[in-house]
C-alpha cells in the first residue's frame, strides 16, 4: 500500500503467495489472514486470491509475498522517481527517524494523502522513504540524473529520532519511516501551502551535477552519502 502511495495511485486488490512452516495451524493462518485483511479494508482493498503452501524450512520460517494492484488516479499520472527537475523543492511528509521504537510496525501508509497533494498540485518525483532518506534521495537523483542540496536544519525530526544518539543520521538513515519524499516546482509548492492531513515540509533542492550535499546547521557543507539499508 505504501508502494501505491508512493506512486499516488489508487489500490485496487492484492494478491498473496505464503509458504507456511510445518505445523503452523488453522488458527494461526486465519489470524494472518484476518491481519491482511483489516490492513486493506480502509483502502477499499480486498485481498482476492493467491497461493498457499508449505515448506520444510530448517528453522521453521514463514515466507509471505504480496503483489498489489492500483491504477492512475484520473487527476495526475502516476508519479515515478525519474522527474525531478533542476530547481524543485525537496519535500517530506511527516516527521523522519527512529522507526525501529515501532513506527515501522503501526503506520498508515500515505494513500490519501499522496491522491490529495497530486490533486492539488503537479508533482514531477516521489516515492516512499523504506531505506532512509540518505539512500532514498540518491535513488530519485541518480534517476532524474540531478544532485541535491539537502538542510539539515530543515529535516523533520520524530519525537522517536530525538532519542537517540544521533538524531540526524537516525533521520537520514533509520529507514522505514514510510513517509513521503518528493520534489516539485516552487509554484506548484504554493498550492500545497495549508495542507492539513499531513505536515509538509521542505527540506532542500534540486541541483545540477549528480552531488548530493548536505548544509548542517553550523553553516559547513558536506557530501551526504547514501547510508540508508543496503538490500545487496
Amino acid at each position: 500500500l505504501s508502494d501505491c502511495a508512493a506512486m499516488a495511485t489508487v489500490p485496487l486488490c492484492a494478491v498473496a503467495a505464503v509458504s507456511l512452516p510445518m505445523g503452523f495451524g488453522v488458527e494461526h493462518l486465519k489470524q494472518l489472514h484476518a491481519g491482511r485483511v483489516s490492513a486493506g479494508k480502509p483502502f477499499d482493498c480486498e485481498v482476492v486470491g493467491g497461493d498457499i503452501t508449505k515448506w520444510r524450512h530448517p528453522e521453521g520460517k514463514l515466507a509471505v509475498c504480496y503483489t498489489m494492484l492500483s491504477r492512475p488516479s484520473g487527476h495526475h499520472p502516476p508519479v515515478r522517481r525519474n522527474g525531478a527537475t533542476v530547481g524543485d523543492l525537496i519535500c517530506v511528509t511527516g516527521t523522519l527517524g527512529g522507526s525501529i521504537l515501532g513506527k515501522h510496525l503501526e503506520f498508515v501508509p500515505r494513500v490519501r494523502e499522496a491522491l490529495e497533494m497530486t490533486r492539488l498540485a503537479r508533482i514531477h518525483s516521489m516515492m516512499d522513504i523504506t531505506d532512509g532518506l540518505s539512500t532514498d534521495l540518491n535513488r530519485v537523483c541518480a534517476q532524474s540524473a540531478v544532485g541535491a542540496l539537502i538542510e539539515a536544519d530543515k529535516i523533520p525530526l520524530s519525537e522517536a529520532a530525538l532519542t537517540m544518539p544521533d538524531p540526524l543520521g537516525s533521520a537520514l538513515n533509520d529507514g522505514e519511516d514510510f513517509e513521503l519524499l518528493f520534489t516539485l516546482a516552487e509554484e506548484e509548492w504554493e498550492k500545497l501551502e495549508g495542507f492539513e492531513m499531513v505536515p509538509l515540509t521542505v527540506i532542500g533542492r534540486v541541483t545540477d551535477g549528480r552531488t548530493m550535499r548536505i548544509r548542517m546547521p553550523d553553516g559547513r557543507m558536506e557530501v551526504l552519502e547514501p547510508r540508508g539499508f543496503d538490500h545487496l
